[in-house]
């Protein structure tokens, strides 16, 4: 389960930056992951869960906005948003695409205390 290794890296990062800010706890947490990233938002939370107890971030809320996939065909230059794991152009069929987002995951915000 490679959530675990993320949740550590994100728990530094939140450390790091309330030790930048001076913060005594963060309080909030808002992370964005693409659903081509490969992370599972549940199981994403359940180990931010497990781990955050001895940190920083022990109170914090964990909040994840899922990011669908966004693309731009290159035949019709039309931006879209695949509601469907459907790689093709909604407008013109083309699968000629380039995928703009919903790739990677992201930490969006932190609020500090």
């Amino acid at each position: 389960m490679h959530e675990y290794s993320i949740v550590q890296s994100l728990l530094e990062s939140c450390e790091e930056h309330a030790r930048q800010n001076e913060a005594k706890k963060v309080t909030k947490v808002v992370v964005k992951i693409g659903v081509l990233s490969g992370v599972e938002p549940d199981l994403l939370q359940t180990a931010f869960d497990t781990f955050k107890e001895q940190t920083i971030c022990h109170d914090a809320q964990f909040l994840i906005n899922v990011q669908k996939i966004e693309i731009l065909c290159h035949d019709c230059q039309t931006k879209s948003t695949l509601e469907k794991h459907e790689f093709s152009c909604p407008k013109c069929q083309s699968t000629n695409l380039k995928v703009t987002d919903g790739e990677d995951m992201y930490l969006m915000s932190l609020e500090l205390d």
